[in-house]
């Protein structure tokens, strides 16, 4: 997994379709969707865990949410980013092409790091690197009832804070009736997937017991880019009137063939699957490739909920956590030098080729909890979080052509990061009448952060943030509904940019403004937004000695936008999904070092933030049985170099999907049963969703150059599902 990014070896880095229905895509309301979190007698104690942390229907932020339903018609194997492609200011990337593997993704320009995630309330990111490595969880998306997606600082609470946006998701909730479901997947590039999933039901009303099972095989679009992923799911529930307990355990296992190093512009022009991941030359000149040039890492993940309603004002939740992360990366590395690694040959030979491993072996666990009151016009909740995060990198050397004396699995380095952090906040929403809704937010985050770098360097931090948010949410009449919030988010740098400089904690003041329009055929919500960073750590395009991308402060900078996102119904038949965000991403003054000095190249792009991010979803029910669908996303070019030269653009491009869902019964086998058909890139289109770019010098004189990750031409999955 990418908590360990491979070392980048410096190789030789030598038609727009606008078919475009000009709405967005889905609405960040909807009516289905909408829960009422005012009224306690509505909300099952399934929910209490997560009301502390959602955004509700009059909240004063922009979301979306996706239910079961919705992401069951696209899961097909796919990572979870994948799913949520679709929604409004996201865009996804995929290391190995396809979107199974290493994928990522960015809301309004930031990227993963950037993104708060939690499940169940407890935080996913990894505490050092703040990254979300969906590959850890495969298959998980056949395990969430819910998830949402908020854009901005929002509710966010547990966790890193929410630079770009949060993505909260919930497991899966009760069920009454038992159930048993076969979920089978085949498609492009030797992908499979297999998954069973149960239910027990309520069983003597009390108890009940869920699960799933997953495995997940892909060749992977990029040469060798194979994914070989098996993920688990195991929920035992108890009710009884007032009380909800849940114990849940999940995890995966993932073993992926490396292809994170890109390719440069020539590379990709002769052949766009090529790999150099795990490339080397024997003693004649002979190209080969290592077979085991991999990541191998397992992830358990364990929660205890208790969720109870001590009366009709108060509830309450208290969750314990435990995570489990394990595993290394392993990499053939040629003409080394063994003084590096501490290995010196008897003969005096330096350079030597060899096999590395890179370990992370990590531990979290902590606990949460929050108080709910909700009486007449006020809501409150109090909660907070105590997390610790132990963990240790490792490297060994397990071959050497040249290692003397030494011993297999010679530990070359062996370093720590340990974090503590604890915070407490408290909401409060009132209702001062029919019309309108207020909403404040306060929070105090403290953490503590103890680390051994590579090279010895040690770091011992403290942070103390305190996060205020506000706002008001106005409904004119059945239709029109406004609102506007302020709030302001801090963050910590990452073990990555202290290994890469010395940097400082970022601040960020985000405001937004927004209207809400319901009517009987059309749904829609326009945001208008500024984000008001300082010291903010944007990527440079640029990667460290071990593969890792750089991030460097930049002063003052912004990300302002506008984003429509709605639901049009044309008839019974017809359904658009549009979404479209237009954005100006700007840092202030960008300095950085250019031809032997110092240079300002003034007012920037951001790097990796497109100006333009458009979606839509055209939907055609032929009958009550069959669901028609074609998907678009565009997103505008990108500058990979936030000093916006040339040689740092990533293309726009234009993508089409096509789907069908069909659902039928199999008489005396299944009574409800899917097949799932969806298109990728329908039309073909050759095009980058991510790369990166460096500089180099020679005699006071700055060259740069530009390597990039190509995704999959047209390519198709296939799915059917039985359900007992």
């Amino acid at each position: 997994m990418t908590h360990f990014r491979i070392p980048l070896k410096f190789i030789n880095m030598k038609n727009l379709i606008l078919t475009v229905f000009l709405f967005s895509n889905i609405a960040i309301f909807s009516q289905e969707n909408t829960i009422d979190t005012i009224l306690v007698n509505k909300q099952n104690l399934d929910e209490v865990v997560v009301t502390a942390i959602r955004a509700s229907s009059n909240n004063p932020v922009p979301f979306k949410v996706l239910d079961a339903d919705d992401i069951s018609r696209v899961n097909l194997g796919q990572d979870v980013p994948v799913i949520l492609s679709m929604t409004p200011s996201v865009n996804i990337t995929s290391d190995a092409g396809n979107g199974i593997g290493y994928t990522g993704m960015s809301i309004r320009g930031s990227d993963g790091s950037r993104i708060n995630v939690t499940i169940n309330g407890v935080p996913l990111n990894d505490s050092e690197s703040h990254a979300t490595y969906w590959v850890d969880l495969p298959d998980f998306a056949s395990s969430i009832s819910s998830i949402q997606i908020q854009r901005g600082v929002g509710t966010s609470t547990n966790g890193a804070g929410a630079f770009g946006g949060s993505v909260n998701v919930s497991t899966q909730k009760q069920s009454q009736a038992p159930k048993f479901k076969l979920s089978n997947s085949f498609g492009s590039y030797g992908t499979l997937k297999n998954s069973i999933s149960f239910t027990t039901g309520r069983v003597s009303n009390y108890f009940e017991v869920s699960g799933n099972l997953s495995k997940i095989y892909s060749d992977g679009y990029i040469d060798r880019a194979s994914s070989n992923l098996k993920g688990y799911f195991l929920q035992g529930s108890y009710y009884k009137e007032r009380t909800n307990i849940k114990f849940i355990a999940f995890g995966g296992h993932e073993r992926t063939y490396q292809a994170w190093y890109g390719l440069d512009q020539e590379t990709l022009s002769a052949n766009r699957k090529f790999n150099y991941a795990g490339m080397y030359f024997n003693d004649d000149g002979d190209q080969f490739f290592y077979d085991k040039q991999e990541d191998n890492y397992k992830q358990d993940h364990y929660q205890l909920i208790f969720n109870h309603k001590i009366n009709l004002s108060w509830r309450a939740n208290l969750t314990f956590h435990y995570t489990h992360g394990r595993g290394y990366y392993e990499e053939y590395n040629e003409d080394q030098n063994l003084s590096d690694y501490l290995i010196f040959d008897n003969s005096g030979e330096l350079i030597s080729d060899l096999i590395r491993r890179k370990w992370l072996d990590n531990n979290f666990y902590g606990s949460l909890f929050n108080f709910i009151y909700e009486k007449n016009s006020s809501k409150l909740i109090l909660g907070g979080t105590l997390n610790k995060y132990f963990g240790d990198h490792f490297g060994e050397v397990i071959w050497a052509r040249n290692a003397g004396n030494s011993e297999i699995r010679h530990r070359y380095y062996d370093n720590f990061g340990n974090k503590e952090e604890f915070n407490l906040f408290a909401k409060f929403q009132y209702t001062f009448n029919d019309k309108l809704y207020g909403f404040v937010d306060l929070q105090n985050r403290n953490i503590n952060y103890d680390a051994e770098l590579i090279g010895g360097n040690n770091i011992n931090k403290s942070f103390n943030f305190f996060n205020p948010k506000a706002g008001l949410y106005y409904k004119l009449n059945s239709n029109n509904e406004f609102y506007f919030s302020f709030a302001r988010a801090h963050r910590e740098p990452t073990r990555t940019d202290y290994e890469n400089g010395n940097p400082f904690p970022e601040m960020l003041d985000d405001f937004e403004l927004g209207w809400k329009y319901k009517g009987k055929k059309s749904i829609y919500n326009i945001n208008l937004y500024f984000m008001d960073y300082n010291d903010q750590l944007v990527l440079t395009g640029e990667r460290d000695d071990v593969g890792y991308y750089i991030r460097a402060n930049v002063g003052e900078s912004y990300r302002a936008g506008i984003e429509f996102d709605g639901v049009f119904f044309i008839d019974d038949y017809f359904t658009i999904k549009p979404n479209i965000t237009f954005s100006s991403n700007k840092n202030s003054d960008y300095l950085n070092q250019f031809d032997g000095s110092l240079r300002n190249f003034g007012k920037t792009d951001i790097s990796f933030s497109p100006n333009l991010i458009f979606g839509n979803s055209v939907e055609y029910n032929l009958n009550s049985k069959t669901l028609l669908f074609f998907n678009t996303k565009y997103v505008g070019k990108q500058y990979m170099s936030n000093t916006n030269v040339e040689s740092s653009v990533l293309a726009s491009y234009l993508v089409n999907d096509l789907g069908l869902n069909y659902n039928f019964s199999i008489p005396g086998f299944s009574q409800d049963s899917e097949f799932k058909l969806l298109v990728n890139n329908l039309l073909n289109q050759k095009y980058e969703s991510y790369g990166g770019h460096y500089f180099y010098d020679i005699d006071n004189k700055t060259y740069s150059g530009s390597y990039f990750y190509p995704m999959a031409e047209i390519n198709f999955l296939l799915g059917l599902d039985f359900n007992f």
